[in-house]
């Protein structure tokens, strides 16, 4: 079941899976509790913190309004934005921006909860790294404004990401950039450890003539490739390639049939 559906009153006296849920989205509003997926008396009173801090009727059981509540930060991040004109890139960078404000972030561990499920279709764990499902996941939301597929097949994984580019024709090297023009927003960047090593990917926001700045997944603050939250970066060009949307490019000339082009860099983020 979708991490923000409502399937029934969680109280008191519940386990699994649905009473870690409670407790990570707890956590994830900073109310911090034992994430183990057993409902006891203090999963009930911090239910009660939380919704004397929202204004609701402090029963330390969740009902349909205290998990509304709970899960609206995840809410937020999937409200539908309206095209208005606006290009693929475009989108892709609005979406983007939205997650950002929602505080996107690991809890219970690497890979765990809501978001990381979320980014990777239910799955979670040391195995399911995913930079590359958040950045998908925005791209797939901005496809669907304009009603069209995405231009590259998305994938969790990075490596996949770069081998589909391959075989679509659609990767760009490193050493073929040329100006800023060629990094509009909305592009994708990917960074290799070694040559078929695919280790990390993420959006860009905007680009400069000796900077870039983005919004990645599974990084944190000292740009690690397997952090825990969404974050805004800064980046240098070397070492970075990208994938851009055809409706970004800067001339003819540079446009790809399909829909965008995918470059990859030459050495770990």
């Amino acid at each position: 079941m979708p991490e923000w559906e409502f399937d029934g009153e969680i109280a008191r006296g519940a386990s699994g899976r649905r009473a870690r849920l409670v407790q990570e989205w707890l956590s994830l509003h900073d109310i911090q509790v034992a994430i183990d997926g057993k409902y006891g008396p203090a999963t009930a009173q911090v239910v009660r913190q939380f919704q004397e801090l929202r204004g609701l009727r402090p029963t330390g059981a969740v009902n349909r309004t205290t998990f509304d509540a709970l899960v609206e930060p995840m809410t937020e991040a999937r409200v539908a934005i309206s095209a208005q004109g606006r290009s693929l890139g475009d989108l892709v960078i609005a979406y983007a921006k939205r997650h950002l404000a929602q505080r996107p972030r690991e809890i219970g561990g690497q890979n765990l909860g809501p978001w990381a499920r979320l980014y990777t279709k239910g799955n979670e764990g040391p195995d399911y790294p995913w930079c590359a499902g958040f950045a998908c996941f925005v791209l797939q939301q901005a496809c669907g404004c304009l009603a069209r597929s995405a231009p590259l097949r998305p994938s969790f994984s990075c490596d996949l990401l770069a081998t589909d580019a391959q075989k679509r024709a659609l990767f760009l090297p490193e050493t073929r950039r040329r100006s800023p023009d060629d990094t509009p927003a909305g592009s994708f960047f990917l960074s290799r450890r070694v040559v078929g090593d695919w280790v990390h990917t993420g959006l860009v926001l905007s680009a400069g003539k000796d900077t870039f700045e983005t919004i990645e997944g599974n990084t944190n603050d000292a740009g690690d490739r397997e952090g825990y939250e969404v974050c805004r970066r800064v980046w240098g060009y070397n070492n970075k390639g990208f994938h851009r949307d055809e409706l970004n490019c800067g001339s003819a000339g540079s446009r790809i049939t399909g829909g965008s082009r995918y470059a990859c860099s030459d050495s770990l983020l």
